[in-house]
């Protein structure tokens, strides 16, 4: 069975990104980034809203959390990289302690 997903609520796997965020934001590495910050269209009654919307120096990125990926995910995420190719895409998971954060995809 799919989870809910609660609009604005972050999961733990989010939560705990966005304290990574936070580290970057410190160091100086990122301006800013905010959770589902952007919805994007991308046909009729169908949308697809990143996790986080990161603003770098001199770039945007849009980053997509997953636990794991089913296939209508991959396919929204590829569309949407597709559709606005000014934007930098990445997906990324926990992996383990000793690698951390992993890029799955990037676009």
């Amino acid at each position: 069975m799919k989870p809910i997903h609660r609009p604005g609520k972050m999961n733990a796997t989010e939560a705990k990104y966005a304290l990574h965020l936070e580290g970057l934001k410190a160091q100086g590495v990122i301006v800013r980034y905010e959770f589902e910050r952007i919805k994007f269209i991308l046909a009729d009654r169908t949308t697809y809203t990143p996790d986080f919307y990161v603003l770098f120096p001199g770039h945007v990125e849009f980053h997509e959390i997953k636990g794991f990926l089913r296939d209508d995910a991959n396919v929204k995420f590829k569309t949407v990289a597709d559709r606005f190719p000014e934007f930098r895409w990445k997906m990324i998971r926990w992996k383990n302690k000793s690698v951390g954060w992993e890029i799955m995809r990037e676009i």
